[in-house]
């Protein structure tokens, strides 16, 4: 067991990559490390998986060496180069000094409240290199996750967004997705066509704030637009936001992203709201509890930027059939044929070079042991994803 651990310590501890590749591609591959080091998988594999996501991600890139920083970044300027792009590494050295004199707690606490709202930046990778190395309790690997999340940022806005104490009084996360799903659904033509267009101006973009890469990006660039822009219903907040019992509103939020995910199994998109949850959760248990609310507040307003960023939502009627089928299945969790289920979900996701599979699975089997066995978790776990082709805008060489 210790020299699996000291094998995986040396593979988060490696700095002889860059943050990500082929101008914004994220480098995910130390996600994938936490996940399957979480699932038991022998840690030689899980060196292999590594090596080979270095050499050739599915992308169909490799990995890029470890990038200089033209600045210095210091207490004085630290916000001045938030969502720049110029210093991941400068960022890394920043939170690496302002760790060893205060401690990594103290470093969250101080720093989190500004990087919160950035929460979605870099369709929230960089958030979850920061909640996964939380999880498994590495330094520097959080290090390098407060860096990501301030050379990425890109404000939700959560400013604008205010809890409505007049309605919404009787609803869990579930019930609110619902009635927004409804509302989209009964407004389609005019919300999408309003998105299209919003997403089309790439023009006055390049004078209000938003990367040049982000714009030849495609995805990211819709939900920093979306983040930038908002619309009412994101900002109209539920009451159950400033609910006491924030177990209960995780364990809700759960549940209604695994729904999302179920109603288009397998969509990328989607499934990154299960994985960004996760470390929003592992970020919020680092940090004074009188900070939780503000975690679940930021993301909310993202989660749904991102649902609106899509210019698409799933049918109201699709949702409702799913709650209907799930929100009281539970499995027996001493069942044999279930726990054999689960290793050959564990087992399908290492062999995928996909590493988002792994890191689903992982979350999903924590949720299903965690609820005591909740059907949706090995429902939604089982329905993998595939990588996404590169957009058109890909053609062009990157802005950096």
């Amino acid at each position: 067991m210790t020299n699996d651990r000291s094998i995986i310590n040396e593979l988060l501890n490696d700095k002889a990559y860059h943050i990500e590749f082929n101008g914004h591609l994220t480098n995910h591959v130390k996600h994938a490390v936490v996940a399957l080091a979480g699932m038991n998988i022998p840690a030689q594999k899980i060196k292999d998986y590594y090596e080979n996501y270095a050499k050739l991600t599915t992308y169909g890139f490799g990995l890029e060496p470890a990038r200089s920083s033209t600045y210095v970044i210091t207490e004085e300027n630290w916000e001045n180069f938030l969502g720049q792009r110029t210093s991941f590494s400068a960022y890394c050295e920043f939170f690496n000094q302002q760790e060893k004199k205060l401690g990594l707690d103290t470093v969250l606490k101080n720093y989190m409240p500004k990087l919160l709202p950035g929460w979605a930046g870099a369709f929230t990778h960089a958030t979850i290199h920061l909640g996964w190395a939380l999880d498994i309790g590495n330094r520097w690997m959080s290090i390098e996750g407060l860096a990501y999340m301030a050379y990425t940022y890109v404000s939700c806005n959560s400013q604008r967004a205010l809890i409505n104490r007049d309605q919404y009084l009787n609803e869990m996360p579930f019930d609110s997705l619902f009635r927004i799903t409804g509302y989209w659904n009964d407004h389609y033509v005019k919300l999408s066509d309003w998105v299209e267009t919003l997403v089309s101006d790439t023009d006055s973009d390049k004078v209000a704030g938003i990367h040049p890469e982000l714009i030849r990006s495609g995805l990211q660039y819709r939900i920093a637009k979306l983040l930038k822009v908002g619309h009412p219903l994101i900002y109209d907040l539920p009451a159950w936001l400033e609910c006491k019992d924030t177990s209960v509103i995780w364990n809700q939020l759960y549940y209604t992203v695994s729904l999302l995910y179920l109603a288009k199994p397998g969509d990328f998109v989607l499934l990154h709201l299960i994985t960004s949850l996760h470390a929003m959760e592992k970020i919020a248990q680092h940090l004074p509890t009188n900070q939780t609310k503000d975690v679940i507040k930021c993301y909310w307003v993202g989660l749904l930027c991102i649902l609106f960023s899509r210019a698409d939502f799933p049918k109201q009627a699709k949702l409702e059939s799913l709650h209907h089928t799930f929100n009281k299945a539970k499995d027996d969790v001493d069942n044999l044929v279930l726990k054999e289920v689960w290793e050959q979900t564990i087992a399908r996701s290492v062999e995928e070079e996909e590493e988002h599979n792994p890191k689903l699975v992982y979350v999903l089997q924590l949720m299903w042991k965690r609820t005591e066995g909740k059907s949706i978790y090995r429902a939604a776990a089982g329905q993998f994803t595939t990588t996404p082709e590169l957009p058109p805008s890909f053609e062009t060489p990157p802005t950096e």
